[in-house]
């Protein structure tokens, strides 16, 4: 069974206006998925569907065995909350927070112990290339370092899969090619699942696969092999200490009036704490639903 599987996605809003008709989609784990097409092609409804931010008039969403369409809205907060990440065109970080505060935040919506919080999201900081930028404010960070910085909240959760929209709209080519090279080796190191929407060719390039949407159908579902490869030597962990010092010189220039300060960085690896809330097994059973298990931890009935 794929990892993602949607079968005859139908989506109409209230006006009668059909924004998906009949949409069949599987995505495998480890792929990473450049979506594309118009403006009103569906792409966008089709991602916020694949997050659980939208549901579909009819058919059926199957994430990882579970039956998504089925799920309460409760259910389907926590799978966001647990394993799904998003990275935003907009960064959508708190202009007054520090870098490693934006990261930390949906670990705190889980409820996740302070100095655990702090180590995942150091880690994610690290990974990349910013932290040595952890405390300082996201209004301080050039815009391809705030974009990171976004990811790095993206991953700091451990996502089986990753939800970027527009993730290059609000950078120039060289910062948009850093962050398509950083989610390339995201993809390729630690094989979190992508899906990417995108009008730009150039950044779909580095996907694995690129699907075209027209009027609420795909019109083309090509793989495309990583056209831009990463270098041999590239990870996620090494690949962005060059960027990062090329970017250092710019953003010293927000920084000229501002306190600098570095931050220590734990060695452990981030290690998955995703209670297994979300699994075939326990919706099949009609004792073990999802809603008791956010009823049992109040910690985490909050929206994500």
């Amino acid at each position: 069974m794929s990892f993602i599987s949607l079968k005859d996605i139908h989506k109409t809003y209230d006006a009668g206006y059909q924004a998906l008709r009949g949409v069949d989609l599987e995505i495998e784990q480890g792929d990473f998925v450049a979506m594309m097409g118009p403006s009103g092609s569906g792409k966008s409804t089709m991602a916020n569907i694949l997050g659980c931010l939208d549901s579909p008039s009819s058919g059926t969403y199957i994430f990882n065995g579970v039956d998504v369409t089925k799920l309460s809205r409760k259910q389907k907060a926590m799978l966001r909350r647990f394993y799904i990440g998003f990275i935003f065109q907009g960064f959508n970080l708190l202009s007054r927070t520090s870098a490693l505060e934006n990261v930390e935040l949906p670990l705190l919506y889980r409820g996740v112990d302070k100095h655990v919080r702090h180590a995942k999201a150091m880690q994610a900081l690290e990974m990349v290339g910013l932290d040595k930028w952890a405390h300082h404010s996201s209004n301080e960070l050039s815009g391809g370092q705030q974009q990171r910085v976004a990811i790095a909240r993206a991953i700091a959760s451990e996502p089986m899969f990753l939800i970027a929209d527009e993730p290059t709209g609000n950078l120039d080519s060289k910062r948009s090619v850093e962050i398509m090279q950083l989610l390339q080796s995201l993809n390729s190191d630690f094989h979190i699942t992508i899906l990417m929407v995108t009008h730009e060719s150039e950044m779909a390039d580095f996907a694995k696969r690129e699907l075209h949407f027209l009027d609420g159908k795909i019109q083309m579902d090509k793989p495309k092999g990583a056209n831009i490869a990463l270098d041999s030597r590239t990870s996620a962990e090494s690949h962005l200490a060059d960027s990062s010092l090329a970017e250092s010189n710019l953003a010293e220039s927000h920084l000229a009036e501002s306190n600098s300060a570095d931050s220590s960085l734990p060695q452990s690896n981030l290690d998955s704490s995703a209670p297994d809330f979300i699994n075939a097994e326990s919706l099949a059973s009609d004792s073990a639903p999802l809603d008791s298990a956010i009823e049992s931890n109040p910690t985490h009935a909050r929206n994500p």
